[in-house]
């Protein structure tokens, strides 16, 4: 097999010389079900980060193979890549409840035929974690993901839905890879047994499905007192969202910011003197479970509020969420607000992430302040809170406009910056 890794791109996510779009967790995976002659109808490949593992065999003449990326930039590298390599491009199967619900009726009986897929179709399909992705499937491809808690999700959605006789091969960097991460498999199937490691990479096959409980894993919920609210807040959280359902301590230190009301938003104590009806236009820019917009939402409720965030773990928790709390706001799966138009934006709030993958990066918070100059409005505002020893503030005076902090712990500082 000669498919060619090296031409494979990162973007839209950060690209660094440090970072590749492949690695050789996704060299054995694709190796293992090669020999494996399955059809790629009976193929699910789950957290390929930019579309090594489906593209790779796509490239060997597979055809319905199902793929899951949690992150919108792995979904939108994965079609770039596609098209670049002339392999096509992704189809998208309806994921709406009632689909869900038609698909896990018919998994019995001709899995992924049902839904389209097969020899005559795309030769990949992008679904959500669910009936749709693993109808049907004997073989279940995954790149191991951080959590422990996104995995277990991940396990168990494959024991519940995919074929009675499925086989789970998970692959990871040595380094990543604890014994735990076995045992959360251990929940979901009865042997697990861990490959010898090979150029620092490792695959662990897990067989034999254990019945599924009534109720999966995931999401969880939860009822948080939170800075600013005078009753609960329920959250709802999937595996994959950051903090799961928690507080975190930075999304802490911030909302105790915004209820100061000396250090309340210059946009929002400008709007309550106007006579406009026009509400101001808040933006929780890497939203997580959505903590920070439904706390914003609830306190101001003339405020138009958009969660948005890369993962779709997190979009889908957020939405939970909100719908927990009786909140009607707008929740995107998107890249850096890359959906949100130019200059439309009163107020950002901004949590940013200091990882990407298992990297530590400045790259993703570069990114998300970069978004947030662009889609605020002049004179708009950002309110960030980050780890103190990172050190941002100049940055965030370079690309958005003039910073100020507002606090400052031995662990986190808040900034507020003005869009020039």
């Amino acid at each position: 097999m000669d498919f060619s890794y090296a031409a494979l791109s990162r973007f839209p996510d950060v690209e660094a010389p440090n970072l590749q779009a492949w690695d050789a967790t996704d060299e054995l995976l694709v190796r293992t079900a090669l020999a494996a002659g399955l059809p790629g109808e009976e193929i699910a490949v789950i957290g390929d980060e930019y579309g090594a593992i489906t593209l790779a065999l796509t490239d060997a003449g597979m055809r319905g193979i199902r793929v899951h990326q949690d992150l919108a930039t792995g979904r939108r590298a994965l079609a770039r890549n596609a098209e670049a390599l002339g392999l096509g491009r992704p189809s998208r199967v309806s994921h709406d409840a009632g689909e869900e619900r038609r698909v896990d009726e018919q998994r019995a009986d001709t899995g992924a035929a049902r839904l389209g897929i097969g020899t005559d179709g795309p030769a990949f399909v992008e679904c959500e974690l669910g009936p749709a992705l693993l109808t049907g499937a004997r073989l279940v491809l995954l790149q191991l993901p951080k959590s422990l808690a996104e995995l277990e999700e991940i396990a168990d959605a494959v024991a519940r839905w995919a074929a009675p006789g499925v086989t789970l091969i998970a692959g990871g960097r040595v380094k990543y890879m604890t014994l735990t991460q076995n045992e959360v498999l251990g929940r979901s199937f009865e042997t697990v047994q861990p490959q010898r490691a090979e150029r620092k990479s490792r695959l662990i096959v897990a067989s034999g499905v254990r019945d599924a409980p009534a109720q999966p894993p995931y999401p969880v919920s939860a009822s948080l007192s939170v800075p600013g609210l005078d009753r609960p807040l329920a959250i709802v959280a999937h595996g994959g969202a950051f903090a799961g359902a928690k507080l975190d301590i930075g999304t802490r230190v911030l909302l105790e910011v915004l209820g100061r009301p000396p250090l309340r938003p210059l946009s929002l104590s400008k709007r309550q003197g106007s006579d406009s009806p026009r509400p101001i236009s808040v933006v929780d820019l890497g939203c997580g479970t959505g903590i920070l917009a439904a706390t914003y939402a609830l306190t101001h409720p003339g405020a138009r509020v958009i969660a948005t965030d890369r993962s779709a773990a997190a979009v889908a928790s957020a939405r939970a969420t909100f719908a927990a709390n009786g909140i009607d706001a707008q929740v995107i799966h998107d890249d850096a607000g890359s959906e949100i138009p130019d200059q439309s934006v009163d107020l950002i709030l901004l949590n940013p992430p200091f990882h990407l993958g298992a990297s530590i990066h400045a790259g993703a918070a570069t990114k998300l302040f970069e978004a947030a100059a662009r889609i605020l409005k002049p004179g708009g505002e950002l309110l960030t809170v980050y780890n103190s020893h990172l050190g941002y503030k100049p940055e965030l005076s370079k690309l958005v406009g003039p910073t100020e902090q507002l606090h400052r712990t031995p662990k986190f500082t808040v900034t507020r910056s003005i869009r020039r």
